[in-house]
């Protein structure tokens, strides 16, 4: 079980949500956390490297960015292929998530991809390219047809007093 100081924790809170949109976004929340910047950035190096902090990602609302459909799309790939074919699909500029999942005798599946495209014909050809370059011919595209949720995790509320 990793232990986090109470700076940690802090600093946890201050990048769980929106990030400043500044040339300095770091200074800004250094600034509102009362250390350096270089302090913040030690403490975010330091969660990294002991992998409490796996990655950092911006949350885009995507169809106000003009990009009007996205796919989950299933691939099912030989569990010895997982991870290469993995590494392949994540390389695609269209692709915003890529996981593993366990398979099950109704559903075959065992990788899934993002993929967000102009329209629901892009989202297929996207899709199409990713299996041409990897070899795959077993995939579904399951399209999204509303945002019924879209926030953050928050891990320690603003309301924190420890």
């Amino acid at each position: 079980m990793t232990v986090l100081t109470a700076l940690e924790k802090q600093v946890i809170q201050a990048i769980q949500g929106d990030m400043p949109v500044t040339a300095r976004p770091y200074e800004e929340i250094a600034r509102g956390l009362g250390v350096s910047e270089s302090t913040l950035l030690a403490v975010l190096k330091g969660l990294c490297e002991r992998g409490v902090i796996r990655r950092f990602g911006a949350t885009i609302r995507h169809q106000l960015s003009g990009f009007r459909a996205n796919a989950m799309v299933a691939w099912k790939v030989d569990e010895d292929r997982v991870d290469e074919v993995g590494e392949s699909l994540s390389r695609f500029q269209e692709v915003t998530h890529c996981y593993r999942r366990t398979p099950t005798a109704t559903w075959p599946y065992n990788l899934y991809t993002m993929v967000h495209a102009r329209d629901e014909a892009a989202c297929r050809a996207t899709a199409a390219n990713m299996a041409a370059s990897v070899g795959l011919a077993s995939y579904i595209l399951l399209f999204s047809r509303r945002e019924l949720k879209k926030t953050s995790m928050e891990y320690f509320p603003s309301d924190l007093d420890d």
